[in-house]
């Protein structure tokens, strides 16, 4: 995951560069970011630049050429990902709103979800065990700002997701608004009950599949 995160960000910069330069060559030339990683694009590129003559045409073609290693790299290491994903975390995967890379960086953040005594201390090291402020005799709660940030965005991925494609969460949103949540608030409040979701499927992943030790065939 870490790999692969390096050659995106790579990418990205090598996208801007090109971008920058396209425009310097022709100002009416803007193609969206995302579209300078599809093949597709990157072929139309080459060909409009093939014959353009001087050295901004020279390196914007060279990018193009670097864009489209670093996407085959990312693509490849995104197919292996999901290859060891699938067989180590079949029931998270089955969690609406978790594809392959999410289920990915949440077992390479948890590492082994069992050092964890229990979903309370699983929610702590994540950030969203909610920390209570008092205002007199009221007591709200605010976003922790501890815990790991890497897994809390994970798990803040799959509410987003969660709260567009499952009824289940719009409901429960409802509700938490219904008794005088702010929507911020009762989005922390879904986080919560997804890091204890996603704690007990990680821990039926690792009780259906124990992880060979290291420099042992998987």
């Amino acid at each position: 995951m870490d790999h692969r995160e390096d050659l995106v960000r790579d990418r990205t910069a090598q996208v801007n560069r090109l971008r920058w330069h396209l425009h310097e060559l022709d100002p009416s030339w803007d193609p969206a970011p995302r579209s300078l990683v599809r093949f597709k694009q990157l072929d139309a590129l080459a060909a409009r630049l093939h014959g353009v003559e001087g050295t901004l045409a020279w390196v914007a073609q060279d990018l193009v050429g670097r864009i489209r290693e670093l996407t085959v790299a990312v693509n490849e290491l995104e197919r292996r990902i999901s290859e060891v994903v699938s067989r180590l975390a079949p029931a998270l995967l089955e969690l609406a709103g978790v594809g392959s890379l999410t289920a990915a960086k949440i077992l390479a953040e948890v590492a082994d979800v069992r050092r964890f005594h229990s979903k309370d201390a699983f929610a702590r090291h994540n950030g969203t065990a909610p920390l209570p402020v008092w205002s007199g005799n009221r007591v709200r709660h605010r976003l922790s700002r501890t815990g790991n940030r890497q897994l809390n965005a994970a798990i803040h991925r799959i509410a987003v997701t969660q709260m567009r494609i499952h009824d289940g969460a719009k409901a429960y949103l409802e509700r938490r608004i219904a008794i005088g949540n702010t929507k911020t608030e009762a989005i922390r409040a879904l986080k919560r009950k997804l890091s204890d979701v996603v704690y007990r499927r990680l821990l039926a992943d690792a009780e259906a599949t124990p992880v060979a030790p290291l420099g042992e065939a998987a």
